[in-house]
């Protein structure tokens, strides 16, 4: 597992390992984690499915819960795809863009 931090975000990869690898590994670093905003890099896994995304709604209901951004970044899924809970974007700048929309919202309460 990689992790990449620039300031109160960090992203997240894994290369040459099964989502369900990922996922084990995420949950046993997430302690370190909790306080960043995340983004996680699924491009390794091209074969996604939505059932796949379904194995992230958990740690992002928590992490989201908590007042940080929890954005999944992979272009597999087609956008109608995925479930309203996710936030998910098909590269790395909109997920930054997403998690910057997202401090804004907070910074206003709405």
């Amino acid at each position: 597992m990689i992790f990449d931090r620039d300031g109160n975000t960090t992203i997240v990869l894994q290369e040459k390992a099964s989502l369900a690898t990922f996922i084990k590994n995420l949950k046993q670093a997430y302690p370190k984690l909790k306080n960043d905003h995340l983004i996680l890099n699924l491009f390794s896994f091209g074969n996604l499915k939505t059932s796949d995304l379904l194995e992230f709604m958990e740690l992002s209901n928590t992490h989201r819960g908590s007042g940080k951004s929890f954005v999944l970044v992979s272009s597999a899924v087609a956008p109608d795809d995925i479930p309203e809970e996710i936030s998910m974007a098909p590269t790395l700048q909109e997920a930054r863009d997403i998690i910057e929309m997202e401090e804004i919202e907070r910074d206003l309460d709405l």
